[in-house]
């Protein structure tokens, strides 16, 4: 099976460098800057669950795709979406599959209505890691899972090809009858914490400890009211699972939205936070929380805006 990766940041690069540790057939595609510095260093990975080093990984600039590949994997923060739609357009062929590990469902909308619905599967993965300044990938748990399936279709065969080469490599896999439920719940779970995180400048553990879970606890009530109201409401299971982390006095947890607001870096709010609120109905709303949220975000990015119109302070 022919891979494409789109990115080789910390997902991307993650999933696709236990491939390659494989022996899968895996190409990044990447810009000029990442390409260079993978050439140069290799592909760079810490983890609790083994190290891996890369040398020279293989890569391919966009203007540069030639071909088809058999899947795509799509990693990029969602603002960069539209770019990104543009980049992997020449290598998608007559059965090329594409598998999307962006948060939210927003992007599915925009994938199908580009390349058709058909070639789109659901897709979304469990892992926390970040870039380092040397360019590594560090994985900070040893949670690394990926999921994946048809959407409102029964299991396929390309589900069953996509599952036997990912079980070769050393990350969890599995595929799911039911990827958009599993998609939505992982939604409200970020949504919530990344809400709650942003919003009140700490971990869970500096909320709870200021008092703070009864305000997370209800944005997670309407984030879940929402759900519900697209018919994938939350399973109790899970549910009681997230209420317990976000009400956690000992849990150092926060999203990484809050670390790309302290250094004044795009977010992906809009796809996020703000996307779920405008899934929001009269009868679901639940208290005002995920407004603030949002509109704590949306402050951020016009002040964003506005600082690098007006150029560097003398």
């Amino acid at each position: 099976m022919k891979i494409l990766v789109l990115g080789a940041g910390a997902v991307g690069g993650y999933f696709g460098a236990r491939l390659l540790e494989a022996g899968s057939d895996v190409s990044f595609l990447v810009r000029e800057r990442r390409a260079a510095h993978l050439a140069r260093n290799g592909l760079v990975v810490r983890s609790p669950r083994g190290d891996v080093h890369l040398e020279s990984p293989p890569t391919v600039q966009a203007g540069a795709v030639h071909g088809s590949w058999d899947l795509i994997i799509l990693s990029c923060k969602a603002y960069d979406l539209d770019t990104a739609v543009e980049a992997i357009a020449p290598a998608v062929g007559p059965h090329t599959v594409i598998l999307p590990l962006l948060n939210g469902m927003r992007h599915l909308e925009i994938l199908d209505a580009r390349f058709g619905a058909g070639r789109v599967l659901g897709g979304a993965c469990l892992i926390s890691a970040v870039l380092d300044e040397e360019g590594r990938i560090v994985h900070l748990n040893d949670r690394h899972r990926l999921i994946f399936g048809e959407r409102g279709t029964p299991r396929s065969a390309r589900v069953d090809a996509i599952a036997r080469e990912f079980s070769r490599a050393a990350f969890e896999s599995q595929p799911s009858p039911a990827i958009e439920q599993e998609m939505w719940e992982k939604w409200v779970f970020l949504a919530s914490l990344a809400g709650a995180t942003c919003l009140m400048r700490g971990t869970v553990a500096d909320i709870v400890a200021a008092g703070g879970a009864p305000w997370t606890l209800a944005l997670l009530e309407q984030c879940r009211a929402i759900a519900a109201h697209a018919g994938h409401a939350p399973r109790p299971q899970m549910l009681e699972e997230v209420r317990a982390m976000l009400s956690d006095p000992e849990l150092p947890m926060r999203a990484s939205m809050l670390g790309d607001v302290e250094r004044g870096a795009p977010t992906e709010a809009e796809h996020v936070l703000g996307d779920l609120l405008a899934r929001q109905s009269k009868g679901t709303a639940n208290g005002p929380m995920l407004e603030l949220a949002v509109t704590h975000l949306r402050t951020h990015e016009a002040r964003r805006r506005r600082e690098a119109g007006a150029g560097p302070r003398t």
